[in-house]
């Protein structure tokens, strides 16, 4: 066993765990590991053991913020003549606001 192969707690890491998701759950994975910055194996390890998903912000979060927000933007001018929103952008504006509201705490 090399050093080069334990994670930076040492643990050795080398079980592979593997599912489908739809291509809506993908997204919406994709947008929490960026809006988290944690890697994908971090931040999908720390939700299924019920840790904590701790924001640091630093300029990839503020990023991924200001890029989803962005999206966000667009999609509710698309459908600002009458339309509802999606279950998928409610969720994301519900992670955008979660996000925000701990970094205001971090402050």
């Amino acid at each position: 066993m090399s050093a080069k192969n334990r994670d930076e707690k040492g643990r050795w890491r080398n079980k592979t765990v593997a599912f489908r998701v739809s291509p809506e759950e993908d997204a919406e994975i994709e947008a929490a590991v960026r809006l988290s910055g944690l890697t994908k194996q971090d931040y999908i390890t720390r939700r299924l053991t019920n840790h904590d998903v701790v924001v640091q912000g630093n300029p990839r979060v503020y990023k991924a913020l200001r890029n989803e927000l962005a999206a966000v933007l667009e999609e509710l001018r698309r459908i600002e003549n009458g339309g509802t929103i999606s279950d998928q952008l409610a969720d994301i504006i519900r992670l955008i606001t979660l996000t925000l509201e701990g970094m205001k705490k971090e402050k």
